[in-house]
This record gives structure tokens, sequence and C-alpha cells, in this order.
């Protein structure tokens, strides 16, 4: 096991991260900017590396000080969370050449899954379902116009490196799509300095459905599934699980095994898929790191993800099999953004009282507290109250529960909107795609 882990990052994954290592006896050593001088993973540590730079989040991706914070404190590995370098292979492959271990994937599989076209070509290969699209990425106008109208519209235009929903726009009808295809070569060119662009088929009726797999370069297992279809901006603000029958997991989930195993995959992993209004599956991307929503998984496995992922790291095998992993009750994750529920923009600030909720099925993921001032640079996520019950209408009825419990003064955030969602008929009858929001702008309303 390693002695002492860096920690690349920041907020509640940071403080999520530095309680498995400390459960494990390892010690932790935080990175952070000003904003972060005094935020609890700082704090917390065992010791700290201030790297001060005028952009707060320069801080978190300078790859170059981030090495050299990991040899200054004698860090045998450095843990990225999610999020600034967690994908970055570059960082990976820095860190090797210094022989310090990157708690994640190798520098070659970040490569091929962080290229959407490649990482598509290789699932198909394993035999997991994708959607029709083009063969390989478009550029020319009149070519790709062409693939598009054999794909048939409506269509999504994809970043090959794209994140976030960035670079990523759907396309209803031949009209408009010569203007689309500008548009996201040019968002996908300023973010990612690719401006490869693909297609494919736009999945209406869409719901997001993900499976948890970890693996350890030569045997992968699944941990299940997660439903993710509460989204705003390509971005999710509420998860659940499970969700799937067990033929249904069964099936689909020794294909994810199947494609982890087949590009040798090491670490924690998310195997991401929209589900049609048939039922058929179609693979998104492999998100190769922690999720923000592995608390899900872990409420109703019963297992410590963070820490088996750094096993992993550290040359241990993967401690289960299959057989061995069973799912119990149902879990829901709200994120306790620090936004306006109804215009959904920003709302950083300092916290003049801050209460969690607590109490049997009751967890909170956060780094915030009493005082805390909620800077502005980066993303908006407070914390995450996940609860766990018998059975999904329990767990409704507990979170409920929980964010009447929680106070928060001094910030908007989600709350009222998470609160408009879980008395919607829709979603308690589970009829949620991932146009929920959209197909109800007036939750808060009542509607």
């Amino acid at each position: 096991m390693f002695r002492r882990v860096l920690i690349a990052n920041r907020g509640e994954i940071a403080l999520r991260i530095l309680r498995s290592l400390r459960a494990m006896g390892v010690e932790v050593v935080t990175i952070h900017g000003k904003e972060d001088r005094l935020s609890l993973p700082v704090r917390l540590a065992d010791e700290s590396v201030y790297i001060p730079r005028s952009d707060p989040l320069a801080s978190y991706l300078d790859i170059e000080a981030i090495v050299d914070a990991a040899k200054e404190v004698g860090a045998d590995a450095v843990h990225p969370g999610y999020g600034f370098l967690a994908e970055n292979p570059i960082f990976a492959q820095r860190l090797e050449e210094e022989g310090i271990t990157f708690i994640g994937p190798s520098p070659d599989v970040l490569r091929l899954l962080g290229d959407k076209i490649a990482a598509r070509d290789a699932m198909v290969r394993s035999g997991i379902p994708v959607a029709k699209g083009s063969n390989g990425p478009v550029s020319d106008p009149e070519e790709a116009a062409i693939q598009a109208a054999e794909i048939g519209y409506p269509v999504i235009i994809k970043a090959s490196a794209g994140g976030g929903g960035i670079g990523m726009q759907v396309v209803e009808s031949p009209d408009d799509f010569d203007k689309a295809l500008r548009i996201c070569q040019g968002r996908a060119k300023s973010a990612f300095g690719d401006d490869r662009v693909f297609l494919e088929k736009f999945i209406q009726g869409a719901q997001h459905i993900e499976f948890q797999v970890i693996g350890d370069g030569e045997r992968a297992i699944h941990l299940g599934e997660r439903f993710c279809s509460i989204q705003r901006r390509h971005q999710k603000i509420l998860e659940e699980g499970p969700w799937l029958s067990e033929e249904v997991r069964a099936d689909l989930g020794s294909k994810v095994v199947a494609g982890a195993e087949a590009v040798g995959y090491k670490g924690l992993a998310t195997f991401e898929f929209l589900r049609d209004s048939n039922g058929d599956f179609y693979f998104l991307e492999v998100n190769p790191r922690v999720q923000v929503e592995h608390t899900v998984t872990e409420m109703i496995t019963g297992t410590d993800l963070v820490s088996m992922g750094i096993r992993v790291a550290a040359g241990e095998g993967i401690p289960l099999k299959q057989e061995d992993i069973r799912i119990s009750g149902h879990a829901i994750q709200t994120r306790i953004n620090a936004e306006d529920p109804r215009t959904l923009s920003p709302s950083p600030g300092r916290l003049w009282e801050c209460h969690w909720p607590s109490g049997p099925g009751v967890r909170v993921d956060s780094h915030a507290h009493t005082g805390y001032d909620m800077p502005a640079s980066f993303d908006s996520l407070l914390a995450k109250i996940i609860v766990w019950s018998p059975s999904r209408p329990e767990a409704i009825s507990r979170m409920k529960a929980a964010l009447d419990e929680t106070m928060l003064l001094g910030v908007d955030t989600l709350i009222p909107l998470h609160k408009a969602i879980l008395e919607n008929a829709d979603f308690l009858s589970g009829d949620i795609t991932i146009r929920f929001l959209e197909e109800h702008p007036n939750l808060l309303g009542g509607e």
C-alpha cells in the first residue's frame, strides 16, 4: 500500500478521497490555491502544498507544478479525483516518468477513451451497442451533410475530445446542419484544442443509464447501474439506483465488463448509455475516473469504491468476484449546487448558516460549513445528499425529509428544485427522460 498520497483536487471529492486514505492508514497531502487555503480538505490533510496562481483554476491544472509538489512531499501516488486533470493522459504520463503512481488508468487507456471516436470503435469491437453514426470524424460540410442524411435526422454532433456537453448539438433538419457543424467545431477547438467532431443518430425519449465498473488491468467486474436522467445543460443533478431488471443488468453488465477487459482497464470507470423508448441501449462514453455519483453505488452495494480504486492502483487485485456483488434497496443522490433554482445560474457567497441532515440511511458528502466562502471560480457543487431505503418510494420520502432538515443561509441552492422534482407525478412514476427539466418548465410553480 502507498505510504503517502497527494490529492490533486479540491472540494467534496478531495475530502472524500482523504477519508478513504486516512481509514487505510495512508498519509494525505493536498494542493490548493488561494481560494481554498482554509478549506476542510486542506485543514484535515497531513500536509498541503500551496500553488499560487492568478487564475484560481490554474492551481489545479498546472501539470508541472503538481508533479513538482508530489516530488517535494515524497508522495508515491497521486489521486486526481474528477474534473481538472483526472482524464489527462499527459499528467498520467508525467507522473509515470517520475516513478509516481497515477491512481487511475494508464496514459494509453486515457488517450483511447478520451477520443470518443476511438472509444466508440473499441466498444463496437467488444460487442457493446452503439447508435448509428459517421465513420470517423467529419470536417467537410458537404460530406458531413451526406452522412447526416444517411444516418437520418435528428442527428447529434459531438466533439471527439469533448465532455460536459461542450461541443455537442442536436440538429433537427438539413437546413440547420451547416451552421450547427461550424458552431460545434469552433467550440471543440476552443475548449479542447481539437476541432474533430462526429455524428450520431439522436436518441429521442432517451434515458441516461450508467454502469459502475472496476478493473485491475486484467479482470473487471461491474457493480450495477445508476439512473442519471435528471440533467441540466447535459450535467446531472439527481441520480438514483438501481433501475434495471436483473436480467437486463446481467446482460449489459457482461458487455461492459468485456469492454473494460478488452482495453486492459485499471481503476474505477463508468460506462454511460442512452436507452431509447423501445428499451434498446446505445453507448455514450466511458468516464475513466471516480464519478460524482459513485455514492449511489456505494450505498446499494455496501462497497467503498474509492478505497477499492486506490488498492487496485497499489497493485492489489479486485477483492470481489462478480457473483459477490449484491444490490440492496434503493439510493438517491441530490446535488446541492449553489445556484438559483429557477435560472440555474451560479450563486457564490458566504454560508452564514450551514446544517446538514443526518439519521438512518442519510449520508452527506460536503466540504462546506458555516462560514465557508463559496468561490465563484469553481463548479457550484456544495454538497451531495444521499439517502438509502429498502424501496424507491421510501427513499424518495427519506430524501424529502433530509432536504427539509438542511439549512443553508447565504447562497441560493437547488434544494427547492429538488423538492419539486420529488413531488412530480412523472418522477414518482418513473416516467423520466433526459429532457425532464425541459418538459417540466414550471416545476417550481407546482406543475
